[in-house]
Protein backbone atom coordinates (compact mmCIF):
# COMPACT_ATOMS: atom_id res chain seq x y z
CA UNK A 1 0.00 0.00 0.00
CA UNK A 2 2.72 2.33 0.91
CA UNK A 3 4.35 1.84 -2.01
CA UNK A 4 0.90 2.02 -4.62
CA UNK A 5 0.94 5.75 -2.46
CA UNK A 6 4.56 7.02 -3.14
CA UNK A 7 4.03 5.61 -6.59
CA UNK A 8 0.88 7.56 -7.21
CA UNK A 9 2.35 10.83 -5.34
CA UNK A 10 5.66 10.88 -7.78
CA UNK A 11 3.22 10.20 -10.93
CA UNK A 12 1.14 13.49 -10.01
CA UNK A 13 4.05 15.41 -9.12
CA UNK A 14 6.01 14.27 -12.39
CA UNK A 15 2.89 14.95 -14.17
CA UNK A 16 2.35 18.18 -12.90
CA UNK A 17 6.07 19.16 -13.73
CA UNK A 18 5.55 18.42 -17.22
CA UNK A 19 2.33 20.53 -16.81
CA UNK A 20 4.23 23.61 -15.58
CA UNK A 21 6.63 23.19 -17.96
CA UNK A 22 4.17 23.02 -20.81
CA UNK A 23 2.99 26.39 -19.65
CA UNK A 24 6.45 27.57 -19.97
CA UNK A 25 6.90 27.03 -23.43
CA UNK A 26 3.65 27.84 -24.41
CA UNK A 27 4.22 31.65 -22.99
CA UNK A 28 7.78 31.67 -24.32
CA UNK A 29 6.21 30.39 -28.26
CA UNK A 30 3.89 33.28 -27.51
CA UNK A 31 5.85 35.89 -26.15
CA UNK A 32 8.40 35.06 -29.49
CA UNK A 33 4.74 35.75 -31.48
CA UNK A 34 3.78 38.98 -29.86
CA UNK A 35 7.51 40.16 -29.99
CA UNK A 36 7.48 39.92 -33.76
CA UNK A 37 3.84 41.67 -34.24
CA UNK A 38 4.87 44.17 -31.59
CA UNK A 39 8.50 44.98 -33.94
CA UNK A 40 10.61 44.00 -30.87
CA UNK A 41 13.67 43.26 -32.42
CA UNK A 42 15.82 41.84 -28.98
CA UNK A 43 12.68 40.41 -27.44
CA UNK A 44 12.29 38.56 -30.56
CA UNK A 45 15.73 37.46 -30.95
CA UNK A 46 16.80 37.14 -27.16
CA UNK A 47 14.27 34.19 -27.09
CA UNK A 48 16.07 32.11 -29.66
CA UNK A 49 19.17 30.05 -28.86
CA UNK A 50 22.51 31.68 -29.57
CA UNK A 51 22.63 28.73 -32.42
CA UNK A 52 19.01 28.59 -32.93
CA UNK A 53 17.98 28.36 -36.80
CA UNK A 54 14.53 29.54 -38.48
CA UNK A 55 13.64 27.93 -41.63
CA UNK A 56 10.70 29.80 -43.61
CA UNK A 57 8.06 29.21 -45.81
CA UNK A 58 10.74 29.61 -48.65
CA UNK A 59 13.11 26.67 -50.14
CA UNK A 60 15.91 29.26 -49.65
CA UNK A 61 15.09 30.04 -45.80
CA UNK A 62 17.42 28.69 -43.86
CA UNK A 63 18.64 30.87 -41.72
CA UNK A 64 21.42 30.94 -38.72
CA UNK A 65 20.05 32.72 -35.64
CA UNK A 66 23.23 36.02 -36.99
CA UNK A 67 21.93 35.52 -40.65
CA UNK A 68 17.93 36.04 -39.64
CA UNK A 69 18.63 38.66 -37.32
CA UNK A 70 20.17 40.68 -40.30
CA UNK A 71 17.52 39.56 -43.08
CA UNK A 72 14.95 40.35 -40.42
CA UNK A 73 15.85 43.65 -39.16
CA UNK A 74 14.77 45.74 -41.94
CA UNK A 75 11.60 44.65 -40.94
CA UNK A 76 11.53 45.07 -37.32
CA UNK A 77 13.06 48.95 -37.87
CA UNK A 78 9.91 49.41 -40.19
CA UNK A 79 7.94 48.68 -37.50
CA UNK A 80 6.33 46.16 -40.88
CA UNK A 81 7.06 42.39 -39.25
CA UNK A 82 4.44 39.27 -39.08
CA UNK A 83 1.73 38.42 -36.76
CA UNK A 84 1.42 35.19 -35.81
CA UNK A 85 -1.43 33.58 -33.46
CA UNK A 86 -1.16 30.15 -32.02
CA UNK A 87 -4.68 28.56 -32.88
CA UNK A 88 -3.68 24.87 -31.50
CA UNK A 89 -0.21 23.67 -30.12
CA UNK A 90 1.34 19.96 -28.83
CA UNK A 91 4.56 19.89 -26.72
CA UNK A 92 6.56 16.79 -25.89
CA UNK A 93 9.52 15.94 -23.98
CA UNK A 94 12.96 13.99 -23.97
CA UNK A 95 13.39 11.91 -20.96
CA UNK A 96 15.85 14.35 -19.56
CA UNK A 97 12.61 17.22 -19.75
CA UNK A 98 15.71 19.48 -21.56
CA UNK A 99 14.55 19.28 -24.73
CA UNK A 100 11.14 19.97 -25.77
CA UNK A 101 9.61 19.85 -29.29
CA UNK A 102 6.12 21.14 -30.43
CA UNK A 103 3.88 21.70 -33.63
CA UNK A 104 1.45 24.18 -33.89
CA UNK A 105 -1.58 25.46 -36.25
CA UNK A 106 -1.05 29.68 -36.51
CA UNK A 107 -3.59 32.35 -37.84
CA UNK A 108 -1.29 34.31 -39.78
CA UNK A 109 -1.31 36.75 -42.83
CA UNK A 110 -0.88 34.10 -44.78
CA UNK A 111 -3.62 32.25 -43.70
CA UNK A 112 -3.21 28.94 -41.63
CA UNK A 113 0.11 28.23 -40.99
CA UNK A 114 2.29 25.98 -39.21
CA UNK A 115 4.98 26.16 -37.21
CA UNK A 116 7.14 23.16 -35.45
CA UNK A 117 10.86 23.18 -33.61
CA UNK A 118 12.50 22.58 -30.74
CA UNK A 119 12.77 24.47 -27.62
CA UNK A 120 15.73 23.66 -25.09
CA UNK A 121 16.39 24.50 -21.48
CA UNK A 122 18.86 26.83 -20.81
CA UNK A 123 19.46 27.35 -16.99
CA UNK A 124 15.62 28.61 -16.21
CA UNK A 125 14.27 29.60 -19.44
CA UNK A 126 13.27 27.60 -22.60
CA UNK A 127 14.95 28.69 -25.70
CA UNK A 128 13.73 28.27 -29.00
CA UNK A 129 16.43 26.13 -31.14
CA UNK A 130 14.94 24.99 -34.15
CA UNK A 131 11.41 26.54 -36.07
CA UNK A 132 10.12 25.61 -39.39
CA UNK A 133 7.10 27.54 -40.44
CA UNK A 134 5.19 26.20 -43.34
CA UNK A 135 2.35 27.23 -45.27
CA UNK A 136 -0.44 24.82 -45.29
CA UNK A 137 -2.22 23.86 -48.56
CA UNK A 138 -5.54 22.33 -48.83
CA UNK A 139 -5.52 19.09 -50.36
CA UNK A 140 -8.06 19.58 -53.55
CA UNK A 141 -5.78 22.77 -54.04
CA UNK A 142 -2.15 20.97 -54.41
CA UNK A 143 -2.34 20.71 -57.88
CA UNK A 144 -3.02 24.57 -58.90
CA UNK A 145 0.10 25.63 -56.04
CA UNK A 146 2.18 22.94 -57.76
CA UNK A 147 1.46 25.24 -61.03
CA UNK A 148 1.91 28.21 -59.34
CA UNK A 149 5.47 27.46 -57.91
CA UNK A 150 7.14 24.86 -60.35
CA UNK A 151 8.68 27.38 -62.86
CA UNK A 152 10.38 28.83 -59.58
CA UNK A 153 11.12 25.64 -57.70
CA UNK A 154 12.39 23.73 -60.90
CA UNK A 155 15.30 26.57 -61.36
CA UNK A 156 16.50 25.90 -57.44
CA UNK A 157 16.23 22.18 -57.88
CA UNK A 158 18.01 22.09 -61.18
CA UNK A 159 20.66 24.63 -58.95
CA UNK A 160 20.89 22.46 -55.90
CA UNK A 161 21.40 18.93 -57.98
CA UNK A 162 24.10 20.35 -59.11
CA UNK A 163 25.93 21.43 -56.06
Amino acid sequence: MKKSILLLLFITVFANAQNTEKEKISQTLDAWHKAAADANFNTYFDLMADDGIFIGTDATENWTKPDFKVWAKPFFDKGKTWNFTALERHIFFDKTGKTAWFDELLNTQMKICRGSGVLIKVGKEWKIQHYVLSMTIPNDEVDAVIKIKAPIEDALIDKLQKK
